[in-house]
């Protein structure tokens, strides 16, 4: 068994071992069937070790699921740089998708697994905090181009819009994800279906998709 840490660095590393080690045995396994003893023995420490820094199996799944949406918010802040809305909303696409297909069991845990419903005031991360938030950051755009008067003028709900958005870009995530490897389906290039996939989204809600 490895030492026991020390210092804050140390303490740090522990506890994204024990995040990496559980988000990988929740994904395959499923978090019911996980204990903390078999986290612990994934990483080569005790039980006793692991409950110095999570209270019980919930704790771990939050931990994970607060670092990981707080890794896909960061991912997406630079997309406020650009000046053009609409173009903006694509690139945040493309960019949702980079981070599904890039972290695949990130993204089961996050968006693919069931989760005991929170309350944000008892989570770490800040709701509609554009630091923290990426669907707040989704709003955001989709409000950004209602102000540019670019949606088609019946289109008036923004979490209607980015909801629907959201959805279609998961659908396609969520295929790659789970049957990219299934040969019953002759799969496409997922960056023609991500392409295809905004094109028909941008031909149904703006006035002028082209």
């Amino acid at each position: 068994m490895p030492p026991k840490p020390k210092t804050d660095a140390e303490r740090q590393q522990l506890r994204t071992l024990i995040i990496d080690a559980a988000r990988e045995l929740f994904v395959t396994k499923g978090v019911e069937a996980v204990t903390m003893r078999e986290i612990a023995k994934r990483i080569d420490y005790s039980a006793t070790s692991i409950y110095l820094h999570f209270s019980d199996k919930e704790a771990v799944l939050r931990a994970i699921c607060e670092t990981d949406f707080l890794a896909l918010a960061t991912s997406l802040k630079d997309i406020f740089q650009i000046e053009n809305p609409v173009e903006r909303l694509l690139v945040l696409g493309r960019g949702y998708a980079e981070f599904a297909l890039s972290h695949p069991n990130h993204y089961r845990l996050m968006f693919m697994a069931q989760h005991t419903p929170r309350h944000p005031k008892d989570l770490a991360l800040q709701q509609n905090n554009p630091e923290q938030d990426a669907y707040y950051q989704l709003k955001m755009v989709v409000n950004d181009v209602f102000l540019a008067g670019a949606f088609r003028p019946e289109l008036t709900d923004a979490d209607l819009i980015a909801q629907t958005i959201w959805a279609a870009t998961h659908g396609v995530c969520s295929l790659e994800i789970n049957m990219a490897q299934d040969t019953w389906v002759n799969w496409v290039d997922i960056s023609a279906r991500l392409q295809l996939m905004q094109t028909v989204l941008m031909r149904g809600l703006l006035k002028e998709p082209n």
